[in-house]
């Protein structure tokens, strides 16, 4: 059974960072394609970032440049680093791999 834990969300001002962390039971992240998504109340959940296999990225297009999408072979651990948050961040970040987390809460202020 596959397990995915969310951390690192909470509340911060635009322009600040946050690190979030995927930690799994029941699944190898590097033995797949790990995503992160959003979901914003209202909107439909939408990617974030993923990393595969063999640690190729790809990103959101609003992304631009602003988050890392990585991974921790020896903990078994994916980390999203977001910099420069802007409201518009403002969402529940989900991890993926054949199974959902139950998300992280992030929130921006202006």
């Amino acid at each position: 059974q596959v397990q995915l834990v969310e951390s690192g969300g909470g509340l911060v001002q635009a322009g600040e960072s946050l690190r979030l962390s995927c930690a799994a039971s029941g699944v190898i992240f590097s033995d797949g394609t790990t995503g992160w998504y959003r979901q914003a109340p209202g909107k439909q959940r939408e990617l974030v970032a993923l990393i595969t296999k063999t640690g190729g990225t790809i990103y959101g297009e609003f992304v631009k440049g602003r988050f890392t999408i990585s991974r921790d072979n020896a903990k078994n651990t994916v980390y999203l680093q977001m910099n420069s948050l802007k409201p518009e961040d403002t969402a529940v970040y989900y991890c993926w791999a054949n199974a959902w987390g139950q998300g992280t809460q992030v929130t921006v202020s202006a």
